[in-house]
């Protein structure tokens, strides 16, 4: 069985607007959500961020095939925060 690396502290959340700082998609006026971060692997998904085109098969859903673009992983050194998503606070709710 193999070791997993521990979870490193992450400044980037989910729903953070962010801009790279570094890479192909690193213009300076592009801005992006985050969809997902994976802390293990230092990388986030980021909309419109490091897109990569996937030929898709005949299938139900794709009776002819299709060629998909989706968003592949973004190291998080390559980020730069923007705006802040707002902590929600949970079960606050006064009673009553």
């Amino acid at each position: 069985m193999g070791r997993s690396r521990p979870a490193y502290k992450c400044r980037i959340r989910k729903g953070d607007i962010v801009k790279a700082i570094a890479g192909d998609d690193a213009d300076g006026r592009k801005t992006g959500r985050v969809l997902r971060v994976y802390p293990r692997r230092q990388v986030a998904i980021v909309e419109g961020f490091n897109l990569v085109v996937r030929h898709m098969r005949k299938s139900q859903d794709h009776p002819s095939g299709a060629i998909i673009r989706k968003e592949a992983p973004v190291a998080i050194s390559n980020l730069k925060v923007v705006q802040r998503v707002e902590k929600r606070a949970e079960g606050s709710a006064s009673k009553g």
